[in-house]
């Protein structure tokens, strides 16, 4: 019995929740609020550190938010196509050769 050496290798890397690109986009985000948190306290001491901390956490939801719409992978959207498939068609006219 042997096993595969690679077994989870074609699979997506996941961070709390996060697929691939969008745990990339978190750090940044965090490392963004933490960098702004950094300026901000020292210009407007506490007030700074609250604004920094929402910025960095907005960035870090927004990452969470972006996954779950637009997905891992770019995919097009043919949303005013109409696809009809002659199998579900209960007419017998319509299917008919003429």
């Amino acid at each position: 019995m042997g096993y595969f050496l690679y077994k989870g290798l074609k699979k997506p890397l996941i961070f709390f929740g996060l697929k691939d690109k969008y745990i990339y986009y978190a750090m940044g985000s965090a490392v963004g609020g933490l960098v702004t948190i950094a300026i901000l306290s020292s210009l407007f001491g506490i007030f700074g550190m609250l604004i920094g901390g929402a910025i960095g956490g907005t960035g870090i939801f927004l990452s969470y938010k972006t996954q779950d719409s637009k997905g891992l992978y770019n995919k097009t959207k043919n949303e005013e196509e109409l696809h009809i498939m002659p199998i579900k068609f209960k007419n017998v006219k319509l299917l008919a050769k003429k």
